[in-house]
This record gives C-alpha cells, sequence and structure tokens, in this order.
C-alpha cells in the first residue's frame, strides 16, 4: 500500500503532496512490472507465453508513460527536467553541463523549449550548509 512509504505523517502533508505521492508509487509499480515482465519473457521457453509476456510488458509501459505525463503537468520541476532531457539526441551529460550552465539549451532540433507551463527558469540550489 503506498501509504505506507509515506516519510512524514499523513496530516502533516498537503493534498498535492499525497497525489503526487499515489502517481509516484503508481509509476513505481509499473516499471516494476515491466521489468518482472522482460525478465520472464527472456526467461520463457515456450514462444507463445513470451509473446505474451512482452504484450503485457507494453501494456505497463503504456500505463508508465502516462503517469509520467501526468507527474510532469502537475510538477513543475518535473517538467522542467523531462522538458530539458527528453526526448534529445545530444550526450545526456552534455545536456546537463549547458543546463547548468544556465544556457538555453535549445533541442537538437533547433525549437526552443516552451518553459510556459510555469516552471521556473532557475535551478534549485540548497545553499551553504556551514555557518548557517
Amino acid at each position: 500500500m503506498s501509504s505506507e512509504n509515506l516519510h512524514a505523517p499523513r496530516e502533516r502533508l498537503s493534498k498535492k503532496a499525497l497525489t503526487l505521492h499515489h502517481a509516484i508509487v503508481s509509476l513505481m509499480e509499473e516499471l516494476d512490472a515491466v521489468d518482472w515482465y522482460r525478465q520472464r519473457s527472456d526467461d520463457a521457453e515456450d514462444e507463445q507465453l513470451k509473446g505474451l509476456l512482452l504484450h503485457n510488458m507494453r501494456e505497463e509501459m503504456e500505463h508508465a508513460s502516462m503517469l509520467l505525463e501526468y507527474i510532469r503537468r502537475n510538477d513543475g520541476d518535473f517538467d522542467r527536467f523531462l522538458k530539458t532531457y527528453l526526448f534529445t539526441t545530444k550526450p545526456i551529460l552534455e545536456i546537463e553541463e549547458e543546463a547548468e550552465k544556465g544556457g538555453d539549451s535549445d533541442r537538437d532540433d533547433g525549437k526552443r523549449r516552451d518553459r510556459s507551463a510555469g516552471a521556473p527558469e532557475v535551478g534549485f540550489t540548497v545553499g551553504p550548509l556551514k555557518g548557517a
């Protein structure tokens, strides 16, 4: 049950935190299922069973994709990071370096990213941890 994974008392969490928690835990479960089906299909000797397991795996991928999009639409930070890294062809660490430098990191297709979804353009920092 997802509520067992809460790290703070339920009554202290906002409705948004709980809603995103449910979506994130569900995404984790879908990804676990993808992994299980892939492993079972690799291990299956019967071709018909292998095909069924791969079909089920792809269904779980569809569910995971829907949940990821839900999370992106409801969390500005996820939105920003997913728009930075997904559907690109540059090396991932190169994209990270550009993003950390504050560059506008145009997508590989030359189109500018739409940052109108309410996501902040600045990165998150913790700040100095000593002497605070």
